[in-house]
């Protein structure tokens, strides 16, 4: 089965379980997991933050921050697609108490202009206890539902300031903000600079099986373990897990621009394909977002798992295709042949022949 659900489906590598077998541990509760705390000590500096937090997820690691930030009752702004309103199970609500109102951004991009319509301005003739307090901007980068939109550096800084500026705390959403330094060439500790606290994952793309971090000032992270308890990622011996996650770190960052790589071969593979719709210009790092038009989402995707390609739909026409780590060139040419005989029986199609040797 080639595989491109999603970049979480990796799994780990000889060196990377070894490298988990061998971790030197302690009870992390307690704050005596030498492993946790190298990896705290090393997200804290790659995103140029005082302090990190190792949690299960990047789920908990988000709503940690969102707790952290926030009061019950709270109002959040971020983009009407972000994975905080699609994917996470509507915990903001359960866990923190707060609302969402959702920013009209264009593939997960928005302006600060969007943000200042969202204000409304103070009048006395409005008092100011009928509205929720506003408290936190959430930016998504990469943006999944976007498909793996990059932010520009300029539009990052142009957002934080004004939330800023409006009284806001800001919050970088970046579980593959790896995928966005390998794709533009920019640090994750600028892309994080403007930001109070920062959420990125170690099980997307770089391949760990498990783990997250939320990075940001000393104070802050200090708040959010008791949130982190309080939600369930006490963690025991968890050097075990951080182990990994610093393996991937050391060894599979420099990979993922092959994965970008390869998820433009994939789109334009598509684009050739008679009865899809591929933007490539939208393919600015690992996800590939796509349309059918000779059947329903369902309907293709099933189909193409029957033949070996497992992906997943996204409304009634969308897919989406995630390459990642455990998915190489000879695969990618496979899951082309494979969609071309879902669409077209008897006929098929693969990457050129130039790219064939490409790992």
């Amino acid at each position: 089965m080639i595989d491109i659900r999603s970049d979480t489906v990796t799994k780990p590598t000889t060196e990377m379980r070894e490298a988990m077998a061998s971790a030197a541990v302690g009870d992390d509760v307690y704050g005596e997991d030498p492993t946790v705390r190298e990896l705290e000590e090393l997200t804290a500096e790659l995103m140029g933050k005082e302090d990190a937090v190792f949690v299960p997820t990047g789920s908990m690691s988000n709503q940690v921050a969102i707790r952290t930030h926030t009061e019950p009752g709270d109002l959040i702004l971020t983009d009407h697609s972000a994975h905080l309103i699609r994917s996470e199970g509507g915990a903001a609500a359960a866990l923190s108490g707060v609302t969402m109102k959702p920013l009209p951004g264009l593939d997960g991009v928005f302006t600060p202009a969007d943000i200042n319509d969202a204000i409304d301005p103070a009048h006395p003739f409005n008092p100011v206890t009928l509205s929720p307090r506003m408290r936190l901007l959430c930016v998504e980068n990469t943006h999944n539902a976007g498909g793996g939109t990059v932010w520009p550096l300029e539009q990052i800084h142009a957002v934080a300031t004004a939330a800023h500026a409006n009284g806001l705390a800001t919050h970088l959403d970046g579980a593959r903000l790896w995928h966005a330094t390998a794709a533009s060439g920019v640090s994750e500790h600028t892309y994080a600079e403007p930001f109070d606290t920062v959420n990125v994952c170690f099980s997307k793309g770089l391949g760990a099986p498990v783990g997250s971090a939320l990075a940001g000032p000393r104070d802050l992270i200090a708040r959010s373990r008791r949130f982190k308890q309080q939600f369930g990622g006490g963690f025991r011996q968890a050097g075990i897990l951080a182990a990994g996650a610093l393996h991937a770190l050391e060894y599979h960052r420099d990979d993922l621009v092959k994965d970008i790589r390869h998820a433009r071969q994939f789109a334009a593979g598509l684009q050739d394909l008679d009865g899809l719709e591929v933007d490539l210009a939208r393919v600015q790092s690992n996800i590939v977002r796509f349309s059918v038009r000779l059947m329903s989402a369902g309907d293709f995707v099933d189909r193409c798992y029957e033949q070996g390609v497992h992906m997943l739909p996204s409304g009634s026409h969308g897919i989406r295709a995630v390459l990642h780590r455990d998915v190489g060139n000879e695969a990618l040419g496979t899951a082309l042949e494979i969609i071309t005989s879902v669409l077209h029986p008897g006929s098929t199609n693969s990457l050129p022949t130039s790219e064939q040797g490409t790992v």
